[in-house]
């Protein structure tokens, strides 16, 4: 099973190339460019390095979300249109899960930390143990305050992970929680990990409809909480 696989919900975009789960050849940019003009030439040209045609591939994978909403939008977007062009299914996983998925070496807690400003994180949890991750709590924004009772339950370290790990680990350092901050090259969001994913899904079955792939925002952008507070507050008066 050959996934071409597209990450670009924070800073950092990434693209991979994995067969049956081994990573075949992975590219990363953070140059400040927008995802738009990185994205789709960084696939065509790991694409043309590999002596890859796109036909060949069986399935494009996207990072849905949560992150960054422009990010998001145009890994989605990218993925829809390179699926439809070459006919191929669309799969879409969650870009906590991708990251946590990537980077899980050692039995324990991972919890995969994206700042969503405010002191908020998109957050989700989940226990590696034998080899076998699983799934502790949904994809959620929460309060990093709020994490202390649950994290508390747990036993052994927990992993934190993403471009919020650091923000969490700062906040929560005096919480007596046995926390290891990864390395930055571990806790940062890579394609690999999105492929990972959807080999995963589509192993499970997951059709891969392009048609029905959308963004996981998770909440609603600054612009639109806006104007549903100036139609609320129009409505009251």
């Amino acid at each position: 099973m050959l996934i071409l696989a597209l990450e670009s919900s924070a800073k950092a975009a990434s693209v991979a190339l994995c067969r049956d789960g081994v990573l075949i050849a992975q590219s990363q940019q953070c140059s400040g460019l927008t995802h738009s003009c990185t994205l789709l030439p960084m696939a065509e040209q790991m694409l043309k390095n590999t002596d890859t045609k796109l036909a060949e591939v069986d399935a494009i994978a996207v990072a849905r979300g949560p992150g960054s909403f422009t990010g998001v939008r145009i890994g989605v977007s990218t993925a829809k249109g390179l699926a439809w062009g070459a006919q191929k299914p669309a799969i879409g996983v969650s870009t906590l899960e991708a990251m946590t998925r990537g980077a899980a070496y050692a039995d324990g807690l991972y919890c995969a930390c994206m700042d969503a400003r405010k002191q908020q994180i998109y957050n989700a949890v989940f226990s590696l143990q034998a080899g076998k991750l699983t799934r502790l709590t949904d994809d959620r924004a929460i309060a990093i305050d709020a994490l202390v009772p649950e994290l508390s339950e747990g036993a052994g370290p927990i992993y934190l992970l993403g471009d919020g790990a650091k923000l969490v680990s700062d906040t929560l350092a005096g919480s007596g929680l046995p926390l290891i901050l990864l390395p930055e090259q571990l806790r940062q969001q890579r394609a690999s990990g999105v492929a990972l994913c959807a080999m995963d899904r589509m192993l499970a079955g997951d059709p891969g409809d392009a048609a029905a792939l959308t963004p996981n925002y998770l909440r609603m952008a600054q612009a639109e909480r806006t104007r549903q507070n100036n139609q609320d507050f129009y409505l009251k008066k």
